[in-house]
């Protein structure tokens, strides 16, 4: 029945529905996981990265995470091709309202004009929507720190902590479990958090921290301060987190047995 209207982006179904933005929200959920968390002192965005051959001249520092202007940085889960668009443009508006009001953009009217953008691409007629999620991190003078997150459609919407990508169901139940009932963490602990939840979305039974991207961003003495964790760091975290697990483990096969 679909196939009588998705042809065209600007068709709807009877029921109301635009297949086009359908299959490229469907694309994102095939990605590899991003999830942004908040936290008291700061903000993390962590995201599981390709794998990369050996032979391949990196020209990036990350490969999911991208910073857009002093305030804020971004993850992306989808076609890359469409992100490099979006990000470009991300980056052009930023600087155009710096160069004409001498500050940096609001976290929420970048994104929310990003976003005009997306939406005109489900719209008009010979485009198709960008297939590709954005998670946003920010701070500005306004609202403080900001997590926010974007899809194909043009909607976006602000979050205490989310996740986009692949195995979003598993990762939400983690995060809702930890933070839904108003529990406010710290950056540290944020990081150990991160970890955990893509414990439960990777496809392999080990994590693996040259695959593992995370990121902070906090603020010091007035100043912005962006840090990409080293995979030291990384695998650090990757290996507290299977102790935790294998005592948690070990606690409850004692528990059963009495």
């Amino acid at each position: 029945m679909s196939r009588r209207y998705d042809l065209r982006t600007t068709m709807f179904s009877p029921e109301g529905r635009l297949y086009q933005v359908e299959y490229a929200m469907e694309s994102i959920s095939h990605a590899g996981t991003c999830l942004g968390i908040k936290a008291e002192d700061g903000i993390l965005l962590s995201a599981e990265s390709g794998n990369k051959s050996r032979l391949m001249e990196l020209t990036n520092e990350s490969e999911k995470i991208y910073r857009i202007n002093k305030n804020m940085v971004c993850s992306v889960a989808g076609i890359t091709g469409d992100a490099d668009v979006l990000i470009k443009e991300a980056r052009l508006i930023s600087q155009h309202y710096r160069f004409g009001n001498g500050e940096e953009i609001p976290c929420e009217q970048l994104v929310s004009d990003l976003c005009d953008i997306k939406q005109a691409y489900t719209q008009y007629g010979g485009k198709r929507p960008f297939g590709v999620s954005l998670l946003y991190m920010g701070w500005d003078k306004e609202k403080g720190y900001q997590l926010l997150q974007s899809d194909p459609s043009g909607n976006y919407s602000s979050w205490k902590a989310t996740c986009i990508g692949k195995n979003v169901g598993a990762a939400t139940a983690v995060l809702d479990r930890e933070l839904g009932k108003g529990k406010t963490i710290s950056l540290d602990e944020a990081k150990e958090l991160a970890i955990k939840v893509l414990s439960r979305t990777w496809d392999s039974s080990k994590l693996i921290p040259e695959r593992i991207e995370i990121a902070t961003l906090q603020r010091i003495n007035e100043t912005t301060v962006f840090n990409m964790l080293a995979k030291s760091v990384v695998k650090e975290l990757i290996e507290n987190n299977e102790r935790l697990e294998a005592e948690a483990e070990e606690r409850q096969g004692q528990s059963t047995s009495k």
